[in-house]
């Protein structure tokens, strides 16, 4: 049983990058997107889901959100950002997009038959993972979608 979503609420999620046109031109690069009413000189919000938003904020702007020093995401894991596909051929093409638009691979490919992922460091160096997961298993959760795919091979 799942715990159900807070209708209403939106996930934003801020990020301070070292030149915002850049980035902005590098996510574009892997098919995402700018809401202009929340974007301007100092800070891009970018759609990652229905009720889901990246914000990449220059340092300045960053550093009026923040009370903490900014971490350095080159050499510090603050957090790690992942965000589904629908297929394992789109993972296979935002990772590529990601690294001819400049980004670097943190790991290859990690194939768990019920999910398939690959990551990236963006431009400024955070940790990025884009992955698909078999609707079932997302709807079962990986146990129980193991155990009836283990099934169904069984009665085969």
């Amino acid at each position: 049983m799942t715990s159900p979503a807070h209708p209403g609420r939106n996930l934003f999620v801020s990020i301070p990058v070292a030149d915002l046109e850049r980035s902005k031109a590098f996510f574009a690069g892997l098919g995402f997107g700018f809401n202009p009413a929340f974007t301007d000189e100092t800070a891009a919000c970018m759609p990652v889901g229905e009720h889901a938003f990246v914000m990449l904020l220059s340092h300045e702007k960053f550093a009026q959100f923040s009370k903490l020093p900014m971490a350095d995401p080159a050499k510090q894991a603050l957090a790690l950002y992942s965000f589904s596909v629908s297929s394992r051929d789109e993972v296979d093409a935002v990772s590529a997009a990601a690294l001819a638009a400049g980004g670097t691979e943190a790991d290859g490919a990690e194939d768990y038959g019920f999910m398939y992922s690959r990551s990236f460091f963006d431009l400024d160096g955070h940790g990025w993972q884009v992955m698909w997961m078999d609707p079932r298993a997302a709807e079962q959760g990986p146990e129980a979608f193991a155990a009836s795919a283990h099934d169904v091979d069984a009665s085969a």
